[in-house]
């Protein structure tokens, strides 16, 4: 793991690694992977499937025995997206742990950092599976399941990757 405001929680054999801009003002202050109240990320994990429950912020070192990995574009910035600084967000360092770790999916959990990643502009990117990067594993921009970005919600490219978990576990 890294240190940072939050550690990653990576190693091989995940099925995904969820990743995002950087931790927000709650989940630094409790030390835990989107902890605010309003973000629906533990409760759309639940609904789509990939967990059995309900999981709690603080639990998020478990994920890991249910194949789920995590970790964000900026490992020492804090705060909404607006307010982290260009020159904390590290797409060298991403990357090389994504090459190590392979999981079988990669997914952004909203658009803004999935661009950082593609070096694109936020509007030029796309919910979804993205094209393929060579040998780098499949890559998804999911909506945002911060509260502040409620109105741009869509469970649809979260429940599609479910689905390709699902299929993806069934053929090992």
């Amino acid at each position: 793991m890294e240190a940072g405001v939050l550690p990653d929680v990576l190693r091989h054999g995940l099925d995904v690694v969820f990743v995002g801009t950087a931790a927000g003002r709650r989940s630094a202050a409790v030390s835990a992977y989107y902890a605010n109240p309003g973000n629906r990320f533990w409760n759309t994990l639940a609904k789509i499937g990939l967990t059995s429950r309900r999981y709690e912020p603080l639990e998020f070192r478990e994920m890991q025995e249910l194949g789920i990995g995590f970790t964000d574009m900026s490992k020492s910035g804090v705060g909404m997206d607006h307010h982290v600084a260009a020159h904390l967000f590290d797409r060298v360092s991403f990357e090389t742990k994504m090459r190590k770790y392979r999981p079988r999916f990669i997914a952004f959990t909203g658009k803004k950092a999935a661009s950082i990643w593609l070096a694109r502009p936020t509007h030029q990117v796309t919910l979804g599976i993205q094209a393929r990067n060579g040998d780098f594993p499949d890559v998804f921009v999911l909506s945002s399941p911060s509260g502040a970005a409620s109105r741009y919600w869509d469970e649809l490219p979260w429940r599609d990757l479910a689905e390709r978990i699902r299929r993806s576990r069934a053929t090992l």
